[in-house]
């Protein structure tokens, strides 16, 4: 993308627009490089169903407290339709009808059979107690269920900023209260704790994705020569924004791979040290004082903002939207942006970036590795059966008679450490890892062949909505809905 006079290769002017325009736009531009129909183009990009609605609650002062909240399906051109509730002030309209857009494409990316949903309330989750938020959690979910909002085959809510597995067995509980003969009742929410039918490896799955997504990338040694890197996650110096869940996890799988976490940002600032920052003794510092700062030898900056623009390898912004744009994009140092976080680049900056050779890992892929557990963990809801629970005694007795047939034949005795390692079968955990690893892997392969197929295509970000296009169209054809 190159900017041309006031405007972007789009035809539209450089100007603040809202979340949902700025997804809009992408996908417009990405339409370019298509040749279906004008009208079908619009039924993928039109949001399907947009539920508004308020509530009241009875704050724990006594005081009646009138609650906004959404639910938004973007896409129907499969069931159920999936996507996260997210519990922040700053919700609004607009940023869930984004979102709801941004699922449906990284449903598509990714291969998962969803269509796109999110859902927002608009409080600050810190200023409500346990019992407050159990209510306004009940309540919202009540009000789905009376509009058809809800349910396994029809929209399923997980996790997203400001809610947690807590917030999810709320959800499921309200849903079973109201359903109580549904067997297949867990189905309708993902995100759930273990005990209650959640799956191995869900609370960390959106972060290990963001690290695989960020592995693959360098992983390219004919992209790396491009920005004069070598290839390979070891030794790349990472700034990480936000540690939350999703900023946390990835910053620590990639320090367990080898990569050096150089900096760390937060609402409260940021801190920096060329010589690498400990990740798990940075979660400890915050947690003892309240704040990332002032950590050993780190330099702290009191703008978490001014922590984006130091010098780096790779930075994941993981926090919230619109934290790259045209007012510090020119700062940014780092070659590679991998976005943990929903829309945190916009069009404009995103054009200046990959102007000078930046690559930009799109967020609809770097972040799926949420929903591909999510829907690893509906099927495991539907089927009644952990991962691994049919057979993995069965592969352990198989690996144990190859195992004595080895020592028979080579006369060679195993240590007790060296057959444990070769009997062992796979756990719930190590399948949802495997899953998650083969659908990352795959998703950015398919992602880099289109944008190296169509030389017009200079963006990620572009291949990654040409790509969700294809399938969502050919979805809609298949169903009959379009010729």
């Amino acid at each position: 993308m190159t900017k041309t006079g006031n405007q972007t290769k789009t035809g539209k002017p450089f100007s603040t627009v809202s979340f949902f325009n700025d997804v809009n736009r992408f996908f417009d531009l990405a339409a370019r490089h298509t040749t279906y129909s004008h009208d079908l183009l619009e039924m993928i990009k039109d949001a399907k169903s947009v539920y508004r609605f308020k509530f009241p609650i009875r704050r724990a002062n006594g005081k009646i407290e009138s609650v906004d909240a959404w639910r938004v399906e973007h896409s129907h051109h499969m069931h159920p339709t999936k996507g996260g509730v997210r519990y922040s002030e700053m919700v609004n309209e607009d940023e869930v009808m984004a979102l709801a857009a941004l699922m449906t494409y990284k449903n598509a990316i990714v291969n998962v059979p969803f269509g796109g949903a999110k859902g927002g309330i608009r409080i600050n989750p810190w200023e409500y107690d346990e019992r407050e938020l159990e209510h306004i959690t009940r309540r919202y979910t009540s009000e789905l269920i009376k509009k058809n909002f809800i349910g396994p085959g029809i929209d399923v809510p997980a996790p997203d900023y400001g809610s947690g597995e807590r917030e999810m067995s709320w959800m499921v509980d309200t849903y079973q209260a109201f359903y109580p003969g549904d067997v297949n009742s867990h189905a309708a929410v993902t995100g759930k704790p273990l005990s209650q039918h959640g799956i191995a490896g869900r609370r960390e799955a959106t972060g290990r994705g963001v690290y695989f997504a960020a592995r693959e990338c360098v992983d390219v040694p004919e992209d790396m020569k491009k920005i004069k890197l070598a290839p390979g996650i070891e030794g790349k110096r990472v700034i990480v924004q936000g540690m939350g869940n999703v900023g946390f996890n990835a910053a620590r799988f990639i320090q367990q791979a080898g990569g050096v976490i150089v900096g760390l940002c937060e609402y409260e600032g940021a801190i920096y040290d060329k010589n690498g920052l400990d990740v798990n003794e940075v979660f400890e510092h915050r947690k003892a004082t309240g704040s990332i700062l002032n950590f050993k030898k780190a330099k702290n900056f009191t703008r978490s903002a001014e922590g984006l623009e130091q010098d780096c390898d790779i930075l994941i912004p993981a926090a919230l939207e619109n934290q790259i744009t045209l007012a510090n994009a020119a700062n940014i140092k780092a070659r590679i942006i991998v976005e943990g976080a929903n829309g945190p680049t916009s069009p404009e900056a995103e054009e200046l970036l990959i102007g000078r050779g930046c690559i930009v890992v799109p967020d609809m892929y770097a972040n799926a590795g949420g929903v591909t557990v999510s829907y690893f963990e509906w099927l495991k809801n539907l089927s009644h059966v952990a991962f691994g629970r049919m057979h993995r005694r069965y592969e352990e007795q198989s690996n144990q008679d190859l195992a004595s047939l080895m020592e028979k034949m080579t006369g060679t005795q195993l240590s007790k450490e060296q057959r444990k390692l070769l009997v062992k079968g796979p756990t719930e955990l190590e399948l949802v890892v495997s899953g998650l690893e083969d659908t990352m892997v795959t998703a950015y392969h398919e992602i880099r062949d289109i944008k190296m197929n169509k030389k017009e295509i200079e963006s990620l970000r572009t291949a990654s909505y040409v790509g969700a296009i294809k399938k969502i169209a050919t979805s809609y054809m298949n169903l009959g809905i379009w010729p």
